[in-house]
C-alpha cells in the first residue's frame, strides 16, 4: 500500500479481489493495512457523515432498531447510538469492526462481522431504520441488485431506510471504485414494497455531488 494515493490503493486492491473471484476480500485488508499505519481509507471522515446528521437532527423521534450496513470504523453508528437509537453496525472486515470497538468502547453500539452479500436470515424485516452510506457504490455494478435487495429487506413494516450516495449525472461508464449512483440506481431501492419518502440531489459544499433518499415500508 502506498498510503499517499488512498483512492489508487483501493482501485487496485477492488481490482485484484474482482480478478480472484471475491469481490469483498479487500475491505479486509485495507482495514487491516489501515490499523497497522500502512494504509488509508479514502471515506474515513474521523465523524458521522453529515447528510445523515443533518437528516437526523431533524427528526421527531430517535429511538427504535437500527441497523448501519458497512459500517467501517464505526462513526455513523456511534453517532447514531448517542442520539437515542438502538444500533446493530456491521461490516464484511473484522479489521474494521475490531477498530471500531477500540475508537467507541462505551458505546452501547453491537458491532458485528456479517456479509451483506449473505445476511442473518434474521435480519429480513427486522430494522425500524436502515442507513447505507457508500456501500453500495463501493462493489462492482454487477452486484448492485443483489445488494439493493438485501439493504431493503432489512426494513421492517412501518421502518425506513436512509440511503447515502455519491451520485453521477448520467449513465456513462465509470472505472471505480467508487461506482457512483445515478438516479435510476437510487430508485432501485425501491424494492419489495418500499416506498420513495424523498430523493434530494445536494451539491453542498460545491465541488461535491451526493444522494440522500429515504425510503419506507408500509406499516400493514
Amino acid at each position: 500500500m502506498t498510503a499517499q494515493d488512498p483512492d489508487a490503493d483501493v482501485r487496485r486492491l477492488s481490482g485484484e479481489a474482482v480478478a480472484d473471484g471475491d469481490p469483498t476480500a479487500w475491505f479486509e485488508r485495507l482495514y487491516s493495512d489501515a490499523a497497522q499505519g500502512h494504509a488509508i481509507v479514502p471515506w474515513d471522515r474521523r465523524a458521522p457523515h453529515p447528510l445523515l446528521v443533518d437528516w437526523v437532527e431533524r427528526q421527531l423521534a430517535t429511538s427504535g432498531l437500527t441497523l448501519v450496513v458497512g459500517s467501517g470504523l464505526g462513526d455513523d453508528a456511534a453517532f447514531l447510538a448517542a442520539r437515542g437509537y438502538r444500533v446493530i453496525a456491521f461490516d464484511i472486515s473484522r479489521s474494521a469492526i475490531e477498530s471500531a470497538r477500540r475508537r467507541f468502547p462505551t458505546s452501547p453500539v453491537d458491532f458485528r462481522i456479517a456479509d451483506l452479500l449473505n445476511p442473518p436470515a434474521e435480519w429480513r424485516q427486522h430494522f425500524d431504520l436502515v442507513v447505507e452510506t457508500y456501500t453500495t457504490q463501493s462493489l462492482p455494478v454487477r452486484l448492485r441488485p443483489t445488494v439493493v435487495l438485501h439493504v431493503g429487506r432489512f426494513v421492517a413494516p412501518g421502518g425506513q431506510l436512509v440511503v447515502l450516495a455519491v451520485a453521477r449525472d448520467g449513465d456513462e461508464p465509470i472505472d471505480g471504485p467508487p461506482w457512483p449512483l445515478s438516479r435510476a440506481d437510487i430508485e432501485s431501492f425501491a424494492v419489495e414494497g418500499l416506498e420513495v419518502l424523498s430523493l434530494e440531489e445536494i451539491r453542498d459544499p460545491p465541488g461535491t455531488h451526493h444522494w440522500r433518499a429515504v425510503f419506507s415500508r408500509p406499516a400493514g
